[in-house]
């Protein structure tokens, strides 16, 4: 793609940055095919193609975002699907998050959308404060219909309906610590306890510190952890994103000079796709650029760190049948699909893959939230191809797509490490 932008214009490292991407685009359009706003709304401008003209136009005349494009830029998914699909290796991610950053600067959105980003991003991403929410949802569940008839309040009724009855108190697995090795100490690791998911679903990081301590590695929740900063990233709050990643990258070297990691065990895959850029994302930092570099080669999905493991034979083989659901930010943001599906083979587990795997859940973070109509055909279209493979449960290895898909599925939806975890001699997860 040809671009014009001036030689000012070019001195901003995140606009010469931006130039280079748009320049490797061709208009080839392979990625309108398996991007599922595109797919689902036939609308050229919601494909990323369609984005790509947006966001050099207004990149490039240097004008202030517009109601259409941020429209369609909000529409975006960042699933990521174009990136696998692209072959001219166009990295949309950052390009993406360049125009978002752009969008949060310079357009005012509705009073009504700027008042539900602003409480999204000022209690999803602190684990009591969420607590606290979902607690006091259950006041507001019986005006989801209400609602629901005001267009301005659809993302209050998105997320009542989201909310769970019940909400599980705090684990010790998410207080700062060292939980030691059961069998000879073969390795050490820290671990992303997170934000929303110890509080939807702690048994996931309980699950995740039981089955490593098993094999012999020492686990490390670090003290002054927070939020990845992906939500906020994603809403292109980038002073806050920089801030959470900076925290992390802090907390994280201290454990690399205390004692040395050989990795980041991460459980939800929307946090690796982030915690594996901030290298990228603090390169202009001189303070924190080579800092975050070393973080993000150590961030590894708990799949990931398993399969470099030399795994015994596991304790028990289910023999269950389960539909793996690949998340968008695990295949097409961190480009992992072998592992996960062979860790469950390997562990007794029969493996379905549902058709259209590529596409979106229709989760993305606050897109359930922000986007709630587009969010419920993508899941109901996910929930059909898995239903449909006949499997006894469903595995994933994200937060949200956990809660997208359970919300419509007749199936249980499990975190794919519970299910490891049980294989070799863990708890058996709840509802399976």
């Amino acid at each position: 793609m040809q671009t014009n932008f001036s030689p000012a214009q070019l001195a901003d490292p995140h606009v010469a940055e931006s130039e280079k991407i748009l320049r490797k685009c061709v208009h080839c359009g392979f990625c309108t095919a398996t991007c599922p706003t595109y797919v689902t709304l036939g609308n050229e401008l919601d494909s990323p193609r369609g984005r790509i003209y947006l966001i050099k136009d207004m990149l490039e005349n240097g004008r202030p975002a517009d109601e259409e494009i941020v429209t369609h830029i909000d529409r975006c998914l960042s699933c990521l699907s174009c990136m696998s699909t692209c072959p001219s290796g166009v990295n949309y991610m950052h390009l993406v998050d360049h125009a978002r950053a752009h969008i949060e600067k310079t357009y005012k959105r509705p009073a009504m959308n700027r008042l539900t980003r602003t409480v999204l991003a000022a209690v999803l991403p602190y684990p009591a404060r969420f607590r606290a929410a979902l607690g006091a949802a259950k006041l507001g569940k019986p005006f989801i219909g209400l609602f629901e008839r005001v267009p301005a309040f659809k993302p209050f009724a998105a997320m009542l309906r989201l909310a769970p009855d019940t909400v599980a108190a705090p684990s010790q697995a998410s207080k700062p610590g060292t939980h030691a090795a059961i069998a000879t100490r073969r390795g050490r690791v820290a671990i992303l306890t997170g934000c929303a998911q110890p509080v939807l679903d702690p048994g996931i990081n309980e699950a995740t510190i039981s089955l490593l301590t098993r094999l012999g590695i020492e686990v490390v929740v670090p003290q002054g952890e927070a939020c990845c900063g992906a939500l906020v990233h994603h809403m292109g709050r980038e002073d806050a994103a920089l801030a959470s990643a900076r925290t992390n990258v802090d907390a994280w070297t201290r454990q690399i000079e205390a004692g040395g990691l050989d990795a980041i065990v991460i459980t939800a895959s929307g946090c690796g796709t982030t915690i594996k850029d901030y290298g990228f994302m603090l390169r202009l930092d001189p303070a924190y650029a080579e800092k975050a570099r070393r973080v993000s080669e150590l961030a590894k999905d708990v799949t990931e760190y398993l399969a470099t493991l030399d795994l015994p034979e596991p304790n028990q083989k289910p023999g269950l049948t389960v539909a793996y659901h690949s998340a968008c930010s695990m295949q097409h943001g961190q480009k992992i699909t072998r592992q996960p599906k062979e860790l469950l083979a390997r562990a007794g587990f029969v493996v379905k893959e549902p058709r259209e795997g590529h596409l979106c859940c229709g989760s993305a973070g606050t897109y359930n939230i922000m986007q709630p109509e587009i969010s419920a055909t993508l899941r109901d279209r996910k929930v059909r191809n898995i239903e449909a493979t006949g499997a006894a449960l469903v595995a994933t290895g994200n937060i949200g797509c956990i809660t997208q898909i359970a919300s419509a599925a007749k199936l249980p939806v499990v975190h794919t490490v519970k299910l490891l975890d049980w294989a070799y001699g863990g708890e058996r997860p709840a509802g399976v």
